[in-house]
């Protein structure tokens, strides 16, 4: 594959997302606070990772020098195991969140957070099943929900302290306790990185943490963005603290920030964990350079 050997780089559209390093560490890292390329792929297998950062980019800054990327290479919805996929192009309008697809055992799936938006791109991930729902984790990932709810025929989901980001959602999510949303998947309300933040978890195998924790290739564990919770990070600790001994999962699947895939007791153990470490925190300003990737 002639790929191999083009002349990869990030253009200055970058903004330190973190998504391309999320799918091709190996290839891309954090130079002077934004995405560099730190070699060239040397193999089919790292062509294919780099084309995957590629695709997920929402600002599309990851170029070779000899023209477009190669479009039969765009890999997504891409299968991160059975039972879900990532999206991949991640949209400027949610800061470049990720988004998942969960299929269900009936045949359908739901949508956790949302993409950008393209009629061709809803094609693709209606393949996966009817798309029954679209959960919105908090407001900045509402963007596109209500289009690809309606492209679906889907129930728009969003909790009742983050509305007015989608007063037209078709589901309000109220309060402070767990709400069943269908067979096997449940919403939990973690006020903290928002008012109205929500975990949903599914199958006690996958938790969908919005930007509420991520997996921190830095620390190489779960972790919380202090620096940019835009409510409360007393409220954040005050969540995890209530919620950490009943969420059992193997995956946590972040919007911002990477994932992790763990035996569900050590994943049990890291989420008390940070449930304790969250709870020394105190408020600090918004600084989106200090999160730790």
């Amino acid at each position: 594959m002639d790929d191999w050997y083009d002349d990869w780089y990030v253009d200055d559209r970058c903004t330190n997302c973190d998504v391309a390093r999320q799918f091709a560490p190996e290839l891309i890292s954090e130079v002077g606070g934004r995405s560099e390329i730190v070699r060239q792929p040397r193999d089919e297998a790292e062509t294919r990772r780099l084309h995957a950062a590629v695709f997920a980019c929402p600002t599309r800054s990851i170029r070779p020098a000899s023209g477009q990327p190669d479009r039969a290479l765009d890999p997504f919805p891409m299968a991160l195991d059975d039972g879900v996929l990532i999206c991949g192009h991640n949209s400027q309008h949610t800061a470049g969140a990720n988004s998942y697809l969960l299929r269900r055992p009936s045949g359908t799936a739901m949508m956790i957070d949302t993409p950008r938006w393209s009629r061709e791109l809803a094609g693709r991930y209606a393949a996966s099943g009817p798309v029954t729902d679209v959960l919105l984790t908090h407001r900045d990932h509402a963007a596109h929900g209500r289009r690809y709810a309606d492209h679906f025929g889907a129930r728009l989901w969003i909790h009742e302290g983050d509305l007015d980001a989608a007063p037209d959602a078709d589901q309000v999510i109220r309060g402070l306790e767990p709400v069943e949303i269908g067979p096997g998947v449940t919403a939990h309300p973690l006020p903290g990185h928002t008012l109205g933040s929500v975990l949903y978890l599914a199958d006690d195998r996958y938790c969908f943490s919005g930007d509420s924790i991520y997996w921190s290739r830095a620390l190489g564990d779960l972790a919380v963005a202090e620096s940019v919770t835009w409510h409360s990070i007393e409220e954040l600790a005050a969540s995890l603290a209530r919620v950490a001994g009943r969420l059992r999962c193997e995956w946590v699947l972040p919007g911002h920030g990477d994932r992790c895939h763990l035996g569900a007791d050590e994943m049990s153990r890291r989420l008390r964990a940070l449930a304790e470490r969250t709870g020394l925190l105190r408020p600090r300003p918004i600084d989106f350079g200090a999160v730790r990737w």
